[in-house]
């Protein structure tokens, strides 16, 4: 999710729900070390319980960036061991890792031996021709005795070579099978499941089958109100913060308009929005509006309030509370 799960799509989903756990797009080690972890670590007091996915191979460096991170409010560490790009296999992290899993060993003992945070590792079933129903159980195996106590599963392979990142989220087929194995062969670890899950009747599937989690990135995103606004009260049994995605457009207008009095653009905020109303009436219109007016200011946002109904009157005074 580089790119995508910014400090202001954080805010947005975490006003959507407050129970769901949320992640940062991965951060370079090297960068948060090296670079201005005061820009690259920014996010909201209230934002938690939030957790700052590290990409690295390096133990010294990972554990270094890994204590800023909790110096600067995050809940906990992840370190990406899934992610296919050409940028993390020229830096020989991400999915690449999955062929050294002594290395991620390694780096998984050196963070935790850092932080007080709970340390979590993403992966996926296994990269390029690894027989994966060999090489996943010691992987997990070897990532157990270095103290590893959780880890979220891409149940799909990532091919290094000849398929596209894009490409490496849906051609390789998807065998949740294996990963419900793990769970089996490794009833210590927390195993968290990802790929493919798009409903919230899937997560609730997922869990029935013993995950102790589901990792769902591109729907919620691309859904927020199907995913983020039902699952307080379908997954935790907690009241919805808000009755539906008018309400929940109308509260970020307060924080859009605090960026754009600091100097920021709308369109920082709004591109993460534009799946809000997703299926619902409007849908267009909000899209079309929120994209014609990028670099419009908060009237072109209150056009598109307007436009799907979200007036302070439209939004009702639940809404209009929370966006106070």
């Amino acid at each position: 999710m580089m790119d995508w799960t910014d400090r202001h799509c954080r805010a947005f989903h975490r006003l959507m729900s407050r129970e769901v756990t949320l992640y940062t797009e991965m951060v370079t080690a090297q960068a948060i070390v090296h670079g201005d972890p005061a820009r690259l670590l920014a996010h909201d007091a209230g934002e938690g319980p939030v957790v700052l996915q590290l990409g690295g191979s390096d133990p010294e460096m990972l554990a270094r960036a890994a204590r800023i991170g909790v110096a600067h409010g995050y809940d906990a560490i992840d370190l990406n061991c899934g992610c296919p790009s050409d940028r993390v296999q020229s830096g020989a992290f991400g999915a690449v890792l999955m062929r050294d899993p002594a290395l991620v060993a390694a780096c998984v003992a050196a963070l935790r031996e850092a932080v007080a945070v709970p340390v979590s590792v993403k992966c996926r079933l296994g990269v390029d021709e690894q027989p994966v129903e060999e090489t996943l159980p010691r992987f997990l195996e070897t990532l157990r005795a270095a103290g590893l106590r959780a880890v979220t599963i891409h149940a799909r392979k990532a091919w290094l070579e000849g398929l596209s990142p894009r490409e490496n989220r849906e051609i390789p087929p998807l065998d949740p099978a294996l990963a419900r194995a793990m769970v089996a062969a490794f009833p210590d670890l927390a195993i968290t499941l990802n790929g493919g899950i798009t409903t919230l009747e899937g997560v609730r599937a997922a869990l029935a089958q013993g995950f102790a989690g589901v990792m769902v990135g591109r729907a919620a995103y691309n859904d927020p109100a199907a995913i983020l606004l039902a699952a307080d009260a379908e997954i935790y049994g907690q009241p919805a913060p808000f009755a539906g995605p008018a309400e929940v457009a109308h509260a970020m207008r307060a924080r859009i308009a605090r960026h754009i009095e600091a100097g920021g653009r709308m369109h920082a905020i709004t591109r993460h929005m534009l799946g809000l109303f997703h299926g619902r009436p409007g849908a267009r219109t909000w899209r079309r509006l929120l994209s014609e007016g990028a670099s419009g200011g908060l009237a072109a946002y209150d056009a598109a309030l307007d436009a799907v109904g979200a007036t302070p009157e439209g939004a009702g005074a639940h809404g209009a509370g929370q966006g106070a």
